[in-house]
């Protein structure tokens, strides 16, 4: 497995595209419920094989991550080459997730306290591996606006 296993709710969520997905491997109801009785290891296999799937489409599709910390931003664009990252990093202690510390960041953003620095970043041999691996250490799939923002306000 590439990546990590849909959890239970994603699966729900998914579950007429994991019948299509079955459906193109030719099993059927009777004998998907056969193979979790009878063939546990199989089944295992091919929620693994679904799951891997279901990210690599979506980890094609990204074009934002936004990583956020209670005193640093990561803002990724995520090129066909390589990621444009912009950094905002405070050097006081407010706290940007929660609503009173970012409102503090809206209205003071030119304030001493507040860094900005930017980078591109090459991507490994396996692109949908590296952004994979942000979303684990908590970067989520965004629509960019935040970057788009920041990225004029900056640049």
């Amino acid at each position: 497995m590439k990546y990590t296993r849909l959890t239970k709710e994603q699966l729900e969520e998914l579950h007429q595209e994991f019948i299509n997905f079955l459906a193109t491997q030719s099993i059927t109801a009777d004998e998907w419920n056969n193979l979790k009785v009878n063939k546990p290891e199989m089944a295992e296999m091919e929620l693994d094989v679904f799951s891997d799937l279901i990210w690599e489409g979506a980890l094609n599709k990204a074009e934002y991550l936004e990583h956020i910390s209670p005193m640093h931003m990561y803002l990724f664009h995520l090129g066909a080459d390589k990621m444009h990252v912009i950094a905002i990093i405070l050097k006081n202690d407010v706290d940007i997730t929660t609503k009173e510390g970012y409102n503090w960041l809206r209205e003071n953003l030119m304030d001493e306290n507040v860094e900005f620095s930017q980078a591109k970043k090459e991507y490994s041999d396996d692109k949908n591996l590296d952004k994979f691996k942000m979303i684990e250490k908590g970067a989520v799939i965004t629509k960019g606006d935040l970057f788009k923002y920041f990225d004029k306000l900056i640049n």
